[in-house]
């Protein structure tokens, strides 16, 4: 990863932290996107202090704020002007409240998939000039084994319907009911998202790879935040660690990584999904032309910009 930049959000800790640190040790420039905290600052203080070649750079980023998500793609033009190698949209939150962000949209779809889209489409200029440049340039995606928990994605959930979307009351069994449902339109958001930038890119001839992981069940903060916010039993999120948060970031990082990966790859751990190496998953036969179209309408709409590649 020498000579190349990386951009990751979401990287205080868990998966997004030991990427950015990755990334770091293997000579890469990292850009790291958090919201302003003592977490952040400490994040940043260590991925610098592990960094082998390029500089680290901490830019405040508020993944529930449209505003903020610009103000911090303007520092990203700003710092590297000569292009972005990588862009690994790692930021989220899992089965949080039915509430709405300053933007007026679900807090788990703008945090997911909304701001992605927009922090995408600010930085498409850097991610071409690196393809120009350098050969090519990555976009990844994290999304979720939870993503098989629906059956199709929904316009409703990606409008302007935050705190509208079914409330908070507990389902049948663990890992149901509505804040699950919000939290798994998002994380099929992230696959629908990764296959129609896919098939946008290709259609113009661009080397910009479009990319997608899942990090199986993995010991993250992603689980204490959810279990704060009444998502989840402390009991639950405890019995369900199936591995580390070093193994569960292993999608990411292949998906920034490897020379063989493909644009469209979706790598994780394979059978259930729990645990387990970042393998080569089967296309998501669920997604086709109808729902890439209206996810990139409805995420256009949403953001207020026209997002052409």
């Amino acid at each position: 990863m020498e000579g190349k930049t990386a951009v990751v959000t979401g990287c205080t800790t868990g998966t997004g932290y030991h990427c950015a640190m990755s990334l770091a040790k293997k000579g890469a420039s990292v850009a790291m996107l958090n919201r302003k905290s003592e977490r952040a600052d400490k994040a940043f203080a260590d991925v610098t202090a592990a960094a082998t070649k390029g500089k680290v750079v901490n830019i405040p980023c508020d993944m529930q704020s449209f505003a903020s998500v610009k103000e911090a793609a303007g520092k990203l033009k700003s710092e590297f002007a000569d292009g972005i190698d990588v862009l690994c949209n790692n930021a989220g939150i899992m089965a949080t409240k039915d509430e709405a962000t300053e933007d007026g949209y679900d807090t788990q779809m703008q945090t997911n998939h909304l701001s992605h889209f927009l922090l995408t489409q600010q930085a498409w200029p850097l991610l071409l000039t690196a393809a120009t440049n350098r050969g090519e340039a990555r976009v990844v995606n994290h999304s979720s084994g939870a993503a098989r928990m629906c059956k199709t994605l929904k316009a409703e959930y990606l409008g302007k319907n935050g705190g509208n979307l079914g409330g908070d009351a507990s389902g049948l069994g663990p890992f149901s009911g509505p804040r699950w449902d919000r939290y798994a339109q998002t994380k099929l958001a992230n696959i629908v998202y990764t296959y129609a930038l896919k098939d946008r890119s290709d259609a113009t001839g661009i080397k910009v790879k479009s990319l997608v992981a899942h990090p199986g069940v993995a010991a993250t903060n992603l689980q204490v935040t959810t279990t704060q916010d009444g998502g989840m039993s402390g009991g639950l999120s405890k019995a369900t660690v199936s591995q580390s948060a070093q193994d569960g970031t292993m999608g990411i990082l292949r998906c920034c990584c490897d020379p063989a990966a493909s644009s469209g790859d979706y790598y994780g751990p394979k059978g259930m999904g729990l645990a387990g190496p970042a393998d080569l998953m089967p296309v998501d036969e669920r997604v086709d032309e109808a729902m890439k179209n209206m996810l990139w309408a409805e995420s256009e709409k949403a953001t207020g910009v026209e997002f052409k590649i």
